[in-house]
């Protein structure tokens, strides 16, 4: 091996790092500059209210989503009834709705004239001034919204570490005089704690993160308040400096649900394990169970692509307009563009790292993926500040510029994705034996050629897995595509939130549409894993 390869291998995990992160050094270096009358001014009226909101929102969602997600994971995991085996998919499809085009729906739905009141009013024979559903577009309108999107975070994680509870450790409780539901809140739920803790982090983050359901709601958190206060006061360094903030809020929930995902060790992994017999319900326990399950893949999802259908027949069915095909090559070609990138990106850091280990590298490397935390705005909001710097100090005297540019979008969208290509990648590189890479190795073959000849055909799943996840998280992203598309550049998501801020709702409704069907390729993925993941009793 050449002195260039060596030198490849080793500096390209550290050279992808420098670009992932500068825009995030950037914004959190606005907190060292002047701080403008805006700034004082925000502190002043509004920032509390940023806060207060904020907070709200959060222990609602966190309250809801564990509610939800615990409760649905117990039951399909341990309980026989009608839909069982049903729900134990479905109740992953609201990842599938985006927070914000549920919003849209749901004001569709619920608003005084919306179509919910309107079918009540017409069922009951009611006045048109009479409002049987009350006004969603408010915090707790909010935290439902978010609350029955997100909750599959903490579904997954608990069904996952619920299925790897061992049948002897219940039965010793059951044993001991606990009920049921006593083995659930004393034995279950406080093993699987750290799972749980983390599943919420992502939940908050995402809620912390999100621009447009909160937009759309008129409700003043971090991100709107960014938004206005770079689009309409102008001060690009104020609003830097209000993310700021928030991507230090955001770090330390980054923090704490890697450390809770660092100790979820469940139960006993040893050879006497066995799964727990599913209890079989029977009447009303058997109709609450279906219920209980039914509801959350309702609200979260079966409601919203009702609504959405309604919009588009009203529409007269316009998913083939003109403006429609051209604004979906525009979010497939990115996102097909994004997934190949990221795919290969992890592809090379993962392998970079497995053939030349080193202890920084791996430390290092957990930094790569912290983008995924970073909320699109503030993430858009450094792309533009360095884009900015690179035109006017280096650029200009080439007559190149990247500020509102598809290389811009491109490269904000690699960072804010690249954590989904890299855990596909590295969970498939953990299925690889190292005593392939050392036969190849005694067999002459060089770092190219291991990768090209056997780690690639080893890794086509994971690399195929990355892409798909990859594209469907490109599609559903809004605030980077607001802030960095090219002029008169638009995407689904964009098109979807420019008709919804016009309260052009039909209109909406393909391209609000055409993001949930995308949105359900991870979700083919993750049901093919739950499904195999049940192992039999008699096993």
């Amino acid at each position: 091996m050449n002195l260039n390869q060596l030198s490849f291998w080793r500096l390209l995990p550290f050279a992808v790092l420098v670009i992932f992160t500068a825009p995030l050094f950037l914004v959190l270096s606005s907190l060292f500059g002047g701080y403008s009358e805006n700034w004082f001014h925000l502190a002043e009226y509004v920032l509390l209210d940023y806060v207060v909101t904020s907070l709200l929102l959060i222990l609602g969602v966190s309250v809801l989503v564990f509610l939800i997600g615990t409760s649905t994971a117990w039951i399909v995991t341990n309980y026989q009834f009608p839909g069982r085996n049903l729900f134990e998919w479905a109740l992953i499809l609201p990842l599938a709705m985006p927070p914000y085009v549920m919003a849209y729906a749901f004001t569709g739905l619920f608003d005084p004239f919306g179509d919910a009141n309107i079918l009540f009013r017409r069922i009951f024979d009611l006045e048109d001034d009479v409002v049987f559903f009350p006004n969603v577009r408010n915090v707790y309108g909010a935290i439902v919204v978010f609350s029955f999107t997100l909750y599959p975070y903490v579904y997954l994680v608990s069904r996952s570490a619920f299925l790897n509870q061992s049948r002897s450790m219940k039965e010793a409780a059951r044993v001991l005089g606990l009920s049921q539901s006593e083995v659930f809140f004393k034995l279950a739920l406080p093993i699987i704690r750290p799972a749980v803790i983390g599943g919420m982090m992502l939940a908050i983050m995402e809620t912390l993160s999100d621009f447009g359901a909160v937009d759309h709601f008129a409700i003043q958190t971090f991100t709107t308040g960014i938004f206005r206060t770079w689009y309409g006061m102008y001060d690009l360094v104020t609003a830097m400096q209000l993310a700021s903030v928030l991507l230090i809020t955001i770090g330390l929930l980054f923090m704490i649900e890697r450390t809770s995902r660092s100790g979820a060790i469940y139960t006993s992994n040893n050879s006497n394990f066995s799964p727990s017999p599913d209890q079989k319900l029977y009447g009303s326990k058997a109709s609450f169970a279906f219920v209980l399950c039914f509801l959350p893949v309702f609200i979260g999802f079966v409601l919203p692509v009702l609504e959405l259908s309604f919009w588009s027949y009203q529409s007269n069915l316009e998913f083939f307009t003109k403006k429609f095909l051209s604004t979906s090559i525009n979010t497939l070609s990115l996102a097909i563009s994004a997934g190949l990138i990221c795919a290969t990106l992890a592809l090379l850091i993962n392998f970079s790292i497995r053939y030349r280990p080193g202890a920084l590298v791996k430390r290092l490397s957990f930094f790569l993926s912290i983008g995924y935390a970073v909320p699109g705005l503030i993430l858009a909001v450094g792309m533009v500040q360095l884009f900015i710097y690179l035109d006017q100090n280096f650029l200009y005297p080439f007559e190149i510029v990247v500020t509102g540019s598809i290389f811009g979008l491109m490269l904000a969208y690699v960072i804010k994705t690249y954590a989904l290509a890299n855990s596909s990648i590295e969970s498939g590189y953990e299925r690889v034996s190292m005593s392939l890479d050392q036969s190849a190795r005694l067999l002459g073959a060089g770092s190219w050629s291991l990768l090209r000849k056997i780690h690639i055909p080893l890794l086509k799943t994971g690399i195929l897995t990355s892409i798909l996840l990859v594209m469907s998280d490109v599609v559903k992203e809004l605030p980077a595509s607001l802030i960095m598309r090219p002029f008169n550049f638009e995407t689904l998501a964009v098109s979807t939130y420019i008709y919804a801020a016009e309260e052009r709702m039909h209109q909406a409704a393909a391209p609000a549409i055409a993001i949930v069907l995308v949105g359900l390729i991870p979700i083919i993925l993750l049901t093919k894993m739950i499904r195999s993941s049940r192992v039999s009793p008699n096993k």
